[in-house]
């Protein structure tokens, strides 16, 4: 229950941290007979958990586990869980809102379509054949849908701005420079004759040397599936084999057949079909790109955890209330201001 996920289809919600989250400041609002907490000016129903709790018991039989009974530890477990993801999804929307970000039910309509299409072909009755064997209603999924839009345009604005610089992109190529290095290469043909086989290994070896047909004899006698249902055709990079076999592959001339015995799995029958071709590295102008997203995803993410470990804090101070009955154990507020104190 780390990240809600409503249907296999849904993207999971952007959990902005595992912690309190959100910025406070404000007035509380008071608890109401149908809620189980509020977080500033937000209300959090019990509907909204009992939802959250439904769709654990959901998942859980699907995958062929029963959900655990009322009292034990496994079942406060997932209640504090739901009640943790449900408080952070209101700190979310409370940060969202003081920020300006906003989604409309056309944002949603328009998302609910491309999965729709994506993955039930557009189906109608597919898609609410799927709710009900997930026990969902269109409105939750709809709900999700929401919270996840606000989530990515929240971690879009805070992270708006972030990039990186040629040198943080030279530097990673140069320590993971091994990444983007391809060996020397080398197409053949070869059967997998066996170990205690030399006898047939240098029969093969003797045909195929005498212009034998290699799709039949690798066929009936290769012992790799791989060799003999594609006429021995394959394509090794340096290194990449038993060493007996690596050597030969890449010292014969092209279309001289050999034999090898090897330690592992016995005697091969080869003949390289082309010449090496060379080592090769792609230059840091080619995979730049590449480097450049993965750095930057990186620095968003850390920029994200940053900006939520700094406001989290305020949440924790008088910002949450719950319904008795209703905390989380352990209370992630618990946790954040042990660890302020510590390091204080």
């Amino acid at each position: 229950m780390k990240a809600r996920v409503l249907l296999p289809i849904l993207v999971p919600l952007v959990v902005l941290a595992a912690g309190c989250g959100g910025g406070g400041g404000g007035k509380v609002a008071q608890l109401q007979p149908g809620d189980i907490a509020v977080v500033g000016s937000q209300h959090i129903a019990k509907t909204q958990f009992d939802s959250l709790i439904n769709e654990a018991k959901v998942n859980l039989k699907s995958q062929g586990q029963t959900f655990p009974k009322a009292g034990t530890t496994a079942y406060s477990n997932i209640r504090s869980q739901a009640v943790t993801l449900l408080v952070q999804e209101a700190e979310k929307e409370a940060e969202a809102a003081k920020m300006g970000i906003t989604v409309t039910d056309k944002d949603i309509q328009t998302r609910l379509a491309a999965l729709k299409k994506q993955y039930f072909g557009g189906n109608e009755a597919k898609y609410q054949a799927q709710l009900k064997k997930q026990g969902l209603t269109d409105a939750e999924v709809r709900d999700n849908i929401r919270s996840q839009l606000i989530g990515q345009k929240l971690f879009d604005s805070v992270t708006k701005g972030v990039s990186v610089t040629k040198t943080a992109i030279a530097a990673y190529y140069i320590q993971h420079l091994s990444q983007y290095q391809t060996p020397a290469s080398r197409a053949l043909q070869y059967i997998l004759v066996g170990k205690n086989k030399a006898a047939l290994a240098s029969s093969l070896y003797s045909q195929l040397k005498g212009g034998g047909d290699w799709c039949k004899l690798a066929k009936k006698y290769s012992k790799d599936p791989s060799s003999s249902n594609n006429c021995g055709k394959a394509t090794f990079s340096k290194g990449q084999t038993v060493p007996e076999f690596d050597k030969l592959a890449f010292s014969l001339k092209t279309n001289e057949v050999g034999k090898v015995n090897t330690a592992q799995y016995g005697w091969f029958v080869l003949k390289p079909t082309a010449a090496t071709k060379p080592a090769h590295k792609s230059p840091v102008n080619v995979v730049g790109k590449e480097i450049q997203q993965t750095l930057l995803q990186t620095k968003k993410n850390s920029v994200m955890t940053d900006w939520v470990n700094k406001i989290q804090k305020s949440y924790c101070k008088g910002q949450i209330k719950y319904q008795p009955g209703y905390q989380p154990s352990p209370d992630p507020c618990a946790v954040t201001n042990t660890t302020t104190s510590t390091s204080t």
